[in-house]
């Protein structure tokens, strides 16, 4: 049995960025929180708690003085929160995110509504909507924006202005299917409508990464967490060439999907160590 590794895969500079800082932080003064886990990976939150690095699901649950904010990042009315607690701040936002963050501020301050593609719930979208204000909504489904958002008010004088704006780690097809829908369904309630391209590049070199060993293999393991949008986004795109299985650690690899299958492709989320991958490839050797 063959098994090959994505050539694009693993953590990607804004997750180890924002863990070194907190290995630095934890280093100099002890214990410290995050506020949610550094990233959607179980295993790896796991260690950092080890260190010293522990996650807090809200602000009411800090009991120290030293809080992390993940590289998802946050709002201005969480920074403003944790400033009235007297909280001392370790900010590791990506960079990429925090571009996000300034355009969906910039354009509000120039009088848009703001449109976000991305998943409502998501840590990352709740920070974007906070800096896009009152004037904002987000959503994975066009037509239901088209339908229900107040930004597309024809009740109004003029015609609205309209951003939008897409979460750093959803895919580039996705976003263009996403603005395609909206125009067809939108473009003659629309006086002005400005599109930026917040994508980060990361995740889509990943997809194609596994896309294309995909279709050399018989078999694809995604290693991730699942409740990682860039992770399920690496095993829908692969699975429309090859049968693919997600697993968030070796135990879960199932022994029947190895059967008869002489060509398996490995590829990560961004928020998936390297010893998670490793473990993974050698659970499949021992199979095989």
């Amino acid at each position: 049995m063959e098994i090959k590794k994505a050539g694009e895969l693993g953590l990607c500079f804004g997750v180890k960025r924002a863990i070194e800082l907190l290995k630095q932080a934890v280093a100099k003064y002890g214990q410290i929180e995050t506020l949610g886990p550094v990233a959607h990976n179980q295993k790896l939150v796991q260690g950092l708690a080890e260190l010293g690095i522990k996650p807090v699901g809200e602000l009411g649950q800090v009991e120290g003085k030293i809080l992390g904010i993940t590289a998802h990042g946050v709002s201005p009315v969480v920074l403003s929160e944790i400033k009235a607690r007297r909280i001392s701040v370790i900010d590791t936002t990506c960079p990429i995110v925090r571009r996000a963050q300034n355009i969906a501020r910039e354009l509000t301050e120039a009088g848009l509504g703001v449109i976000i593609f991305g998943e409502t719930g998501h840590s990352e979208v709740r920070g974007l909507l906070g800096w896009a204000k009152d004037r904002s909504v987000a959503a994975l489904d066009a037509k239901q924006i088209a339908m229900a958002s107040s930004l597309l008010d024809t009740k109004r004088n003029s015609l609205p202005r309209l951003g939008i704006i897409s979460q750093t780690t959803q895919s580039y097809s996705a976003f263009s299917e996403f603005i395609s829908q909206f125009v067809a369904v939108s473009h003659f309630k629309i006086g002005e409508l400005r599109i930026v391209n917040t994508l980060c590049w990361v995740p889509q070199k990943r997809q194609d990464a596994a896309v294309r060993l995909a279709e050399t293999s018989q078999l694809m393991i995604v290693v991730g967490g699942h409740d990682s949008a860039n992770t399920r986004h690496l095993v829908e795109a692969s699975s429309h060439v090859i049968e693919t299985h997600l697993v968030e650690k070796a135990s879960e690899v199932n022994n029947s999907w190895i059967v008869g299958k002489r060509h398996i492709g490995i590829t990560a989320g961004t928020s998936t160590p390297d010893e998670l991958i490793d473990e993974v490839v050698t659970k499949l050797k021992s199979l095989g």
